[in-house]
């Protein structure tokens, strides 16, 4: 076609046909021409209108060292490391690739985990590489404008109100809180236990019916505005020349060699070779060589990792050993009320799975619970079923906190959680047959608070070859092959 538009030319110059008269002479008029011009190549062109010029912007370079799947608050936190942490300033590209248009610009995005969260951080794990995720994260934090200032931007600003983390215990649970909070003091973590007497005295507000211990993060626990970590994230990883394109990744070009193992089993080891990224409400899509790819596609990492091959083997082989994550949805709640606890109110996670914590100084507040199992509601949509507040939520929240009687919901929204149903613990590091994928995935609502660890365990994988950082072994993809469940009891 090209060929053929050159030969059309532009034709010789007509008297009185494209020409404009001026003092001294004739000028050629290009706004006539160029129209004229069109208007032969409309003749040989299928469809109502040629442009004379294709827009390639919206395209992702045809070659990246890195392709990052998900632009959420993992995916941003792995380009940030890598960039961070690259020999010198342009060694590594790196491709960030988002599906949903408005996962850029909404708060209330259909694809972040990261807008309806509750924003919480805390140290009160019952495993050390958690506890070490959050210290090392909440001093990426309280120094977030050391790491992520841009020249001539403004300051990111968290917002971050360190009210800490109140854990209630049963009797059934409290040995376990305690030797839980035996080691996060080990770890560094400043958490104290504290009777129902004294749990009583300092929020006099609690019910302690049913409380046999707590523990209190004394320092780093609280939350912050994990929209504005989101939008900081995005904002430096450009300015360090990280591309972002609008797409969905749709497959895998892969080579394949076979090994054997000690055991004599034989297995296939693969790798990606380059990935197909189809543009929004197009059928064009844009093929990137790549060297790298990074799923931290949230709860859509499974149907990634299923689209490189993972798991399309036999039952109960390595090859066969799928991603165990899945989209999970979730309520948050904004409730007010007047007579509810005061300012030096912390997060509070109740025996019963609740969860609530101050929002601002209007005497609101945000939170939820948890579901069953049985109770799981559709995740095919972000509809919100207002009864299960009043029928879960509410009357476990008057009973910890009577006050909380006469709350009125204000408003209410749903989000998703990459759940992992193998242990609803992270996936971090190379999958061991898909050999350039590795993983960003699978923190079960978690994922937020951990963000600045994971990236920089990811990265540090990548760049040299092993964790150096946290050691995040236990997250390797291949427990799930092994079945060896990370235990984790303190998940919100």
């Amino acid at each position: 076609m090209f060929r053929r538009v050159l030969r059309l030319g532009l034709g010789p110059v007509l008297p009185n046909r494209g020409l404009r008269t001026r003092r001294g002479g004739f000028t050629l008029d290009w706004d006539a021409k160029v129209l004229d011009f069109k208007k032969k190549i409309e003749s040989i062109m299928p469809g109502k209108q040629c442009e004379m010029l294709y827009d390639t912007s919206h395209l992702p370079p045809e070659q990246s060292d890195v392709v990052i799947i998900g632009g959420g608050i993992l995916g941003l936190s792995v380009a940030y490391w890598l960039k961070k942490l690259e020999s010198r300033r342009g060694a590594i590209r790196v491709l960030v690739v988002e599906q949903d248009h408005t996962f850029f610009f909404s708060q209330y995005s259909r694809a972040s985990s990261t807008g309806p969260s509750v924003g919480g951080i805390w140290q009160q794990f019952s495993m050390p590489e958690n506890v070490q995720l959050s210290l090392f994260s909440i001093d990426f934090l309280r120094n977030i404008n050391e790491y992520l200032a841009v020249v001539d931007a403004p300051p990111v600003e968290l917002q971050f109100n360190p009210s800490g983390c109140l854990l209630l215990a049963s009797e059934k649970d409290a040995a376990t809180l305690e030797s839980n909070v035996k080691m996060q003091r080990q770890e560094g973590a400043k958490v104290c236990l504290m009777s129902p007497e004294q749990l009583q005295n300092k929020f006099p507000w609690i019910n302690i019916e049913g409380v046999a211990l707590a523990s209190y993060g004394l320092e780093n626990e609280g939350w912050f505005d994990a929209w504005s970590l989101l939008q900081g994230l995005r904002r430096k990883v450009q300015s360090m020349g990280v591309f972002f394109c609008q797409g969905e990744v749709t497959r895998f070009i892969t080579s394949s060699s076979q090994m054997e193992t000690s055991s004599g089993e034989k297995v296939v080891l693969r790798r990606i070779n380059s990935v197909h990224v189809k543009m929004d409400k197009s059928l064009e899509y844009q093929p990137v060589e790549c060297a790298v790819v990074i799923n931290a596609a949230g709860a859509w990492s499974g149907k990634i990792a299923e689209l490189a091959g993972i798991g399309k083997g036999l039952p109960g082989t390595l090859q066969g050993t799928k991603l165990p994550v899945e989209p999970r949805k979730r309520y948050v709640h904004l409730w007010h009320c007047p007579q509810g606890p005061g300012l030096e109110t912390p997060l509070v996670a109740d025996i019963g799975g609740i969860y609530f914590r101050r929002e601002g100084l209007g005497s609101n507040y945000l939170g939820g619970c948890s579901p069953t199992e049985e109770e799981e509601p559709d995740p095919t949509n972000l509809e919100v079923d207002h009864d299960f507040f009043q029928n879960k939520v509410w009357p476990h929240l008057v009973q910890r906190v009577p006050s909380f009687k006469t709350l009125e919901v204000q408003r209410a929204w749903a989000g998703y959680y990459d759940y992992n149903t193998f242990d609803q613990n992270g996936v971090v590091g190379p999958h061991p047959l898909v050999v350039n994928m590795y993983f960003a995935t699978g923190f079960s609502g978690r994922g937020l608070q951990h963000a600045p660890g994971i990236g920089r365990a990811v990265a540090e994988v990548i760049l040299e070859g092993d964790f150096q950082t946290i050691d995040m072994s236990p997250f390797l993809f291949t427990r799930f092959y092994l079945e060896e469940k990370l235990q984790e009891y303190n998940i919100l």
